[in-house]
């Protein structure tokens, strides 16, 4: 039996062969996260995003046999080294992180909230009082800081002007 056979040609897949391919496809994008560390998509900065689309995007064009599969997975193990190099780049360079992944942006400090930011950054009262809520918080009164993390969390840390 050819990889062919088991596979079928890329345009041009029957629904076992669409099966095969789609276990490859799983096996190799588990092995890549694995291999790839934790890190990879674990905080969800603007690189992590467009990387995890482009691979996935990149995947289930093999998988559904529209794309040739090997050329598809050496295409995919490329987008991961390159994901790879710039976020140990990133990890080593402040500058660099700023640049790919963002950087956190000020929304309240010692109790006050800075509405420009706020505006800004597309955050509404109701996203603000339910990471006021997360933190166990009810009031930005009763904050130190309140700051957007390049992943889009919302960080609160207690503890306002009384404190």
């Amino acid at each position: 039996m050819s990889l062919t056979d088991l596979f079928g040609p890329t345009g041009q897949v029957t629904w076992w062969q669409e099966c095969a391919r789609a276990l490859v496809v799983f096996a190799y994008g588990l092995a890549l996260v694995r291999i790839a560390g934790r890190r990879v998509f674990g905080k969800w900065s603007a690189l992590d995003i467009i990387v995890s689309v482009i691979v996935g995007s990149n995947l289930s064009r093999a998988l559904t046999g529209s794309a040739p599969l090997g050329g598809t997975l050496a295409a995919t193990t490329l987008l991961m080294a390159v994901h790879w190099v710039l976020a140990n780049v990133a990890a080593r360079s402040a500058w660099f992180s700023g640049l790919v992944e963002g950087t956190p942006i000020e929304l309240a400090r010692d109790g006050r909230a800075k509405a420009p930011a706020l505006l800004r950054e597309s955050i509404s009262h109701s996203d603000l009082q339910e990471a006021l809520r997360q933190s166990g918080v009810e009031d930005v009164a009763d904050t130190r800081l309140i700051v957007l993390e390049p992943s889009g969390k919302i960080t609160v840390l207690k503890g306002g002007q009384g404190s």
